[in-house]
This record gives structure tokens, C-alpha cells and sequence, in this order.
């Protein structure tokens, strides 16, 4: 009896290449009209936008680019520029007194102007969804690369469809559904429903344009792209590109025994850790819990913590600008703020999952977005935010949480109405939510502060 073949070694880098060389194809040589690509976090979006950007640019293609916010446009016109500071590239942008980021004035190959006309010819001209839709009278560019698509409402997707011929449509699935503030009941389940995302509306009206996933995530560490790839992306998985032992996360100073120090201790070993404060119905500005939160960064900052990685075998110091603090809401944040300057803390980032998206840190500390609640809204329990928080870190992620949160998704059914005709997102929230938490209990370290 023959011994069975040895498995294939997974190339990370070979499998990102294959999937970027199939999405070119079909971009440059297609017939359809529209390609989607679904990224996962920190698989090389951005790169693969740029590098589509340069190859449309190189075949003569004129080009618009399309981003959601002013900053995601001015860091692409920045990479464009880094990577061929001979194309002639254009930033469209508004009349506001501070438009876009002056580096871009440095440049001698970027043109910036508020009127589309000035920048006709250039080869790629950029900028966001809500100043594109104020274009008029211009000739339709041949393409348009679309990024972050899944933020971008279908609304803002129809009123900027007439100014090109061709789209590539990048982002990320996992990732917050588009902003609304008004309610869209009355138009769920409807196909041109304009509070759903532009990429879910595309499909449903274009069902057989070609769709591509990305399957490396660069920035999620091997701890990591499992349970995040299983919880949040189980129809299009995805692999860590590094493996076990790539990166570590090294401690100067020893554990004091405090609970914020051994949950410290157990993210930097496994790139996990819980740390489980007593059950109970708080204030959603907690105070132990933010001043847990508080504790878990000032001591990260104490204990002289150091990486290592594939981007650098020598150790590189953990800064305050290599952590960051995620929160559910505005509040949180700012509550989060005030308890690190009481405790000399500057220069971390610490935000809502809203604006954390796209961003990448060392490592991460989030307080769970149902610690401490007597209910589970569907704000809450939406899959997006709490995928945003647990996938932002390079090495570890804290997680500050009450004691309770697998009872409360027990206990309390849904009551969100169901909508005839809606696609139900799938993993919906409270199976998310129970996949982290499962996980999350191997790492978990109870704390009485």
C-alpha cells in the first residue's frame, strides 16, 4: 500500500499572485462590463487598486478612480506617484478650504483642481464618490476602479454610473455596511434598494459579472485569519500570508500578577486575550471597564513590549503609535481618551470601528461591544463591527469584555422584523459573536479590578 501524496505547501505569495493576475485579465481584456473583488482585511487592496490603476493607465486607458473619503484618495494619489512619478495623475476635489493633503502639492506630476475639466487627458484623474456625482458634461472615461465598494451606497453608485464605460469594484465584505441616516425600511428587499452597498446592488441587477476574491491576508497574523476567516468570511476563506513564529511579540519588563498583565502576557504568547471583568448591566460608558482598557495600553507601553516579523527580523519597539483602541461608540472613545490622559498615555489611536476600518496597528485593545448591556441591538450585534475591531492588529488583540455575553445572546432572541425579498448576511451577528467568544474563552484571563 503506497503512502498518500504529501499535501502541497500553501504559497501565500504564489496564491495572491495567481488571484491578482485573473482579476488584470479580466480587467484589461474582459467584455463585462463590471468585475467585483472581495478582499479580505490586510490583503493588499490598496496594492492591487494602484497596481490596476498603473496597468489601465500604461494601455492608454483613461481612467477614474473612485474612493469613499478624501483621505483614501489622497493615500492613493500618494502610491501612484511613489510608484511611477512620470504619470500625469489628477486629484479632483472639492471647493473646501483645506480640500486634500497638501504632500500632494509637492509633486510635480499631480494636478489638483476642483473642476473636471482642468484634468481632462491626464491619465488617471481621482477622487470621492460625493464630488464625482457633482460632475457634469464631460466625456465618459473608458474605466473606473471603484474602492472600498462595499461602504459606498448604491445611491452613490447611480449617481456617478454615467461617467464611465467600464468598473472594477474592489473592497471588503466583512467590512460595516454603508452609512444611512435615514431609515431604508421602505425600500428593503427592493433590487435598487439605495441604503444597501453598491456591491450588493450591482450583483443583484448584474448576476453573472465576474467576482474574484482575494486569498492572503498580509496583516492578520496566523493567530489570527482562522477564526477570523471562519466567524466572518465563510463563503470566501482566506489565509494568514504568514505562518506560526513569523512574528512575535516580546515583553521587556516581567508580569506584576495584575490581570491586565497576565492577559498582556497571554496575547503576546497566542495573539489573543480576554480579560473578563465581573458580570453586570453598566452605563455604556463602563468606567472599570474603560479604565481596564486604559490600564491594558499604559502597561503595554510599561512593560518595553518589542516585535519582530517578516518586514523586520530585529525587534521594533511597541509605540503609543503602533496601538490602538476600538470602540463601539463616540462616547466609549472619548471616555477611552480621558482614562489615558489621566494616565500619561498619548499618540494611541483610539477610535470607533467606523473609523478604524482599513487601518492597521501592531496591537489592538477593544472593548466588546456588548460588555456590560442588558440587550443586544442590532447596532450591536452587526457582523461588520465587530469583524472591523478583530481585525485590525498585526501581532495581538486584548479584549475587554463583562462577564455575561453568551447568556445575553441566549437569552435574548432577535426582534428585528423580517424583510420579504432582503439577502440575509450571513454570518449574521449572533453567530459571530458566539464563534469570537468561543475562541476568545481559550485566552481568558477574570479580573476583579
Amino acid at each position: 500500500m503506497t503512502a498518500p501524496a504529501e499535501a502541497a505547501v500553501f504559497d501565500p505569495g504564489a496564491a495572491a499572485a495567481r488571484a491578482t493576475d485573473a482579476i488584470l485579465r479580466d480587467t484589461l481584456h474582459g467584455a463585462a462590463r463590471g468585475v467585483v473583488v472581495d478582499s479580505p482585511p490586510g490583503a493588499g487592496k490598496s496594492t492591487l487598486v494602484v497596481r490596476a490603476a498603473l496597468e489601465l493607465a500604461a494601455a492608454g486607458r483613461p481612467l477614474m478612480v473612485v474612493a469613499q473619503t478624501n483621505a483614501q484618495v489622497d493615500d492613493l494619489v500618494l502610491r501612484l506617484a511613489e510608484q511611477n512619478p512620470d504619470l500625469p495623475v489628477g486629484r479632483l476635489h472639492s471647493s473646501d478650504s483645506d480640500p486634500y493633503d497638501k504632500a500632494l502639492d509637492a509633486l510635480d506630476n499631480v494636478r489638483t483642481s476642483a473642476k473636471a475639466a482642468d484634468l481632462a487627458g491626464l491619465g488617471v484623474v481621482l477622487s470621492t464618490a460625493a464630488k464625482w456625482a457633482h460632475v457634469k458634461g464631460v466625456e465618459p472615461w473608458e474605466h473606473a476602479i471603484v474602492d472600498e465598494a462595499y461602504q459606498m451606497r448604491s445611491d452613490a453608485l447611480l449617481a456617478v454610473a454615467n461617467l464611465f464605460q467600464r468598473a472594477l469594484f474592489v473592497g471588503d465584505p466583512g467590512q460595516l455596511d454603508p452609512f444611512s441616516i435615514v431609515g431604508g425600511e421602505q425600500w428593503a428587499g427592493l433590487s435598487y434598494d439605495p441604503s444597501a452597498s453598491a456591491v450588493s446592488t450591482l450583483l443583484a441587477h448584474n448576476p453573472d459579472l465576474p467576482q474574484h476574491r482575494l486569498p492572503v491576508s498580509w496583516r492578520l497574523p496566523a493567530s489570527a485569519a482562522p477564526l477570523v476567516s471562519d466567524a466572518f468570511y465563510p463563503y470566501t476563506p482566506f489565509r494568514s500570508g504568514t505562518d506560526h513564529g513569523d512574528r512575535t511579540l516580546s515583553l521587556g519588563v516581567p508580569s506584576d500578577g495584575s490581570g491586565p498583565d497576565r492577559v498582556i502576557d497571554e496575547a503576546a504568547v497566542s495573539g489573543w486575550g480576554l480579560l473578563e471583568l465581573p458580570a453586570r448591566h453598566t452605563p455604556r460608558t463602563d468606567p472599570e471597564a474603560v479604565r481596564a482598557v486604559a490600564t491594558v495600553v499604559r502597561r503595554l507601553l510599561d512593560r518595553g513590549g518589542a516585535a519582530t516579523s517578516e518586514r523586520s527580523p530585529d525587534p521594533v519597539p511597541l509605540t503609543a503609535g503602533r496601538i490602538a483602541v476600538g470602540t463601539a461608540h463616540r462616547d466609549q472613545a472619548a471616555a477611552v481618551r480621558a482614562a489615558l490622559a489621566e494616565l500619561g498615555v498619548a499618540d494611541v489611536t483610539v477610535d470607533t470601528a467606523n473609523r478604524l476600518q482599513g487601518r492597521e496597528y501592531d496591537v489592538t485593545v477593544v472593548l466588546h461591544p456588548l460588555s456590560g448591556r442588558p440587550d443586544a441591538t442590532a447596532f450591536h450585534l452587526e457582523t461588520g463591527r465587530l469583524c472591523v475591531l478583530a481585525s485590525r492588529h498585526r501581532h495581538a488583540c486584548v479584549v475587554v469584555c463583562r462577564a455575561g455575553v453568551g447568556e445575553l445572546l441566549d437569552d435574548y432572541p432577535s426582534t428585528e422584523p423580517v424583510q420579504l425579498g432582503t439577502l440575509v448576511k450571513f454570518p449574521d451577528g449572533w453567530e459571530a459573536n458566539h464563534a469570537v467568544l468561543a475562541h476568545l474563552a481559550e485566552h481568558r484571563v477574570a479580573w476583579r479590578p
